[in-house]
């Protein structure tokens, strides 16, 4: 399939509650990131994976990335057809890179490039 979702991610106020609720919700294997990054890997068994972070300034709120060959040229088409770029272009480190768009509907969608793999 063709620009599967690849990632889903809770952007919490919260992570310490969030991680347990989910943990007692859901039979998830939850892994923190390593210090001083406040993330949580999420690891279901089987099915997309995901994760948690901390995010002060936003309402608590999922987002799910689909995957892509190209985010910059995805990012670009995504404007051209309407959408508004909340989050251009990121690199993370030594994983690959994101944008994070808003549809012409006020959808909110991440866009995912992983890095090639060596």
């Amino acid at each position: 399939m063709a620009n599967p979702f690849v990632h889903v991610e809770l952007m919490t106020k919260d992570l310490k509650k969030a991680k347990e609720f989910y943990g007692r919700l859901f039979d998830w294997k939850l892994e923190d990131a390593p210090a001083p990054m406040e993330y949580t890997m999420i690891r279901p068994g089987e099915g997309t994976g995901g994760g948690m972070i901390v995010v002060p300034d936003a309402p608590p709120n999922w987002l799910a990335y689909v995957g892509v060959d190209d985010v910059a040229a995805s990012t670009k088409k995504a404007k051209d057809l309407g959408a508004t770029i909340k989050k251009d272009k990121t690199e993370v480190a030594g994983m690959g890179w994101f944008s994070i768009i808003e549809d012409p509907t006020g959808a909110i969608l991440a866009l995912w490039q992983p890095q090639p793999r060596k």
